[in-house]
């Protein structure tokens, strides 16, 4: 039994309190679900998230692949204004600090677990849920998605949550400088050209292509995936050489795995390769 297995019973029962949560053959999936205000986070949601995403850690075999999206045609509206941003305006300097590092932490969660995430985003894509759709692996849109970094707008810098460390990964420096500075709203069409969103689909077909894409993902070798994951965020802050060396060691460590055997063997027969993640 892998380490921390002995949660995977608990993972397998869980039950969200602040979005809804399913999980079917390895597609664990997050709906934001308060659709009456464009499905914003709150204290509550943001600690569940994290933790949730902090757990999935225990049962890569239950859980092979992420999808999170919105309910109703909404991805996510941020923090809310009433159940966050009116407490934030009168807390001391230590609660602002434990809050954007609460934030901060969800972010750190997500690229922690060894699961791809993928985000269906369609509607409204703002502030923090700008940084869900940001911190996940895979991005995929409707083309009524607008995406705003929109902090400057509320008064805050543009740096929250890892933004002007992930974002410039994704689409450059000078383009995340772009949204980061006027916290306007990118378009689906302009995300897919400058490399934010992966796939535009119809709305109507959003969540079937994240679910394909998931699937096609949890049939694959879920432990090469997340070392993939895992190089994918280490190597941001290697050298060349460093690098290399690196991606040499996650690769033999992935040619010892069953998998890889698996594949060469259905390779050998003229088969489509049974992947069992270990």
């Amino acid at each position: 039994m892998r380490v921390g297995g002995d949660r995977s019973g608990k993972i397998a029962a869980y039950r969200a309190q602040h979005f809804k949560w399913t999980l079917a053959n390895g597609v664990g999936e997050i709906t934001l679900n308060r659709p009456d205000r464009k499905n914003p986070l709150t204290f509550e949601s943001y600690a569940e998230l994290r933790d949730l995403f902090r757990d999935r850690v225990y049962a890569p075999d239950l859980v092979k692949v992420i999808v999170i999206a919105g309910a109703d045609g909404n991805f996510c509206s941020g923090g809310d204004v009433h159940d966050i941003i009116a407490p934030l305006t009168e807390m001391d300097m230590r609660g602002l600090l434990d809050f954007t590092r609460m934030t901060g932490d969800l972010v750190k969660a997500m690229r922690g677990c060894p699961q791809p995430i993928i985000a269906a985003v369609d509607g409204v894509c703002a502030g923090a849920g700008a940084i869900l759709a940001m911190a996940s692996d895979l991005r995929v849109a409707a083309p009524a998605a607008k995406t705003a970094f929109l902090f400057t707008r509320v008064g805050l810098a543009g740096c929250d949550m890892g933004a002007c460390a992930i974002l410039p990964r994704i689409i450059g420096q000078g383009r995340a400088a772009d949204l980061l500075f006027f916290g306007r709203s990118m378009s689906a069409e302009e995300g897919e050209r400058w490399g934010f969103f992966n796939r535009l689909c119809p709305s109507e077909q959003l969540m079937d292509t994240a679910r394909d894409m998931a699937r096609t993902l949890a049939a694959g070798p879920s432990f090469a995936h997340a070392m993939t994951k895992n190089q994918l965020n280490t190597e941001w802050a290697m050298s060349l050489d460093v690098a290399i060396e690196a991606e040499a060691q996650a690769q033999a460590i992935c040619m010892q795995t069953a998998d890889f055997t698996r594949a060469y063997e259905a390779f050998a027969a003229k088969k489509k390769p049974v992947f069992e993640g270990d």
